[in-house]
């Protein structure tokens, strides 16, 4: 079943991050010819930042391909660590753009940069806006679902470029109001919220990558799943961890000393196929039957 699960949430990935390709397309080709026609390098910078999301849609199909992987003898636990550098990386380019509107804005301000208002920069950055924040609502809802972390790294760079879009409008509209230093201003606490984002990813793939347990709520359900079969008279040694979108989980279970093996048998398949329908992301599980006798309770 956890296969099935893997597989779905792969084609998912997949599908999103096609549509982000050709939203990310037409973005930067409507900001790179109204920044040009109009003067506005902020709005040219914009654009590149939406250039720049198309090497991060490139990292994350890569990520999925490699990491969806079958296991093999190499890599026996399959491949899903690929997705976790896949999502470093991405948040790595987080890390670089935001560092770089702060940088650039910076020097805008000491150099005493003024941007003439051009009408169409506002009507190109709205646009920006609107597209963006819908693919950060999508990427992330599907993000979420198929505990993918690449795909969560993704949908903040897609809402970095919303935000990007919004100091350019607030930027238009300062110098309408004649508040010449507006767009940078707005520039540099969007990069350091860009920033965040990306160093609060990158901690989450480096916990991953240290062997971290999943997260409280899951292990608190597998819990409540163990303890609901009767025939389980008791558990100890649960350990969880995390492999890109699986989770993989290992505990021993007492049981009646008396069942031959047949019938131990089929209480730990039963409590796998019910972990399995239960718990929403693919999950691997071992299971270690023993006999409930005094010197083996915990």
């Amino acid at each position: 079943m956890h296969t099935n699960t893997h597989k779905n949430g792969a084609k998912r990935i997949r599908s999103i991050t096609y549509l982000s390709i050709l939203v990310n397309v037409g973005l930067c080709i409507l900001k790179l010819v109204v920044g040009i026609v109009g003067n506005s390098l902020a709005l040219v910078a914009d654009g590149i930042h939406s250039l720049s999301d198309l090497a991060t849609d490139g990292a994350v199909l890569v990520g999925l391909y490699f990491g969806s992987k079958k296991p093999d003898q190499s890599h026996p636990y399959g491949h899903g660590r690929l997705e976790t550098f896949s999502a470093l990386s991405v948040s790595a380019v987080l890390i670089l753009i935001g560092g770089g509107m702060i940088y650039y804005a910076t020097m805008a301000i000491a150099r005493d940069e003024v941007t003439v208002p051009h009408f169409a920069m506002g009507i190109a950055a709205i646009v920006s806006i609107g597209a963006k924040e819908w693919l950060y609502r999508a990427t992330r809802k599907i993000a979420v679902e198929s505990h993918s972390p690449a795909l969560y790294a993704n949908a903040w760079h897609h809402r970095s470029d919303a935000l990007s879009s919004v100091a350019v409008l607030v930027g238009y509209v300062s110098l309408q109001l004649s508040f010449t230093h507006g767009d940078q201003v707005a520039a540099i606490a969007v990069g350091l919220m860009i920033v965040w984002v990306g160093a609060t990813i990158i901690s989450g793939a480096l916990r991953e990558l240290s062997e971290s347990a999943i997260d409280a709520d899951t292990i608190e359900r597998i819990k409540e799943i163990i303890n609901s079969d009767s025939s389980i008279r008791q558990w100890h040694q649960l350990r969880t961890r995390t492999v890109g979108r699986e989770v993989f989980l290992d505990l021993h279970i007492l049981v009646d000393p008396e069942l031959d093996i047949s019938a131990a048998h089929e209480i730990s398949q039963r409590l796998e196929d019910t972990l399995e329908a239960e718990i929403a992301r693919p999950i691997n599980i071992v299971v270690h039957i023993e006999p409930d006798i005094p010197e083996l309770r915990k």
